[in-house]
């Protein structure tokens, strides 16, 4: 990635989701003007904490789509007994 497209990315939130004091996941909601990717980072149940999974990015048209998928994941790892905060 070139400065100019690194320049132009916006962090516009992320989520960190525990369950029993342990992270669980972390998604994060990048706006890079033309498009907006959502990152995240899983950590596998019995893996070390560190050891992290990072499935995508998933690449949405704008920030709305975006949101909308976090906030169903973030619905999702609620029922599930999960913690979510925004960092």
């Amino acid at each position: 990635m070139s400065t100019a497209e690194q320049s132009t990315e916006r962090e516009l939130f992320v989520r960190h989701a525990r369950k029993d004091g342990r992270s669980v996941a972390v998604l994060r909601a990048i706006d890079r003007g033309d498009s907006c990717v959502v990152e995240t980072e899983i950590y596998p149940i019995g893996g070390s904490s560190a050891a992290s999974v990072r499935p995508g990015p998933y690449t949405f048209a704008d920030a709305s789509e975006a949101t909308q998928f976090v906030t169903e994941a973030v619905e999702a790892l609620i029922v599930l007994g999960c913690d979510v905060r925004a960092q």
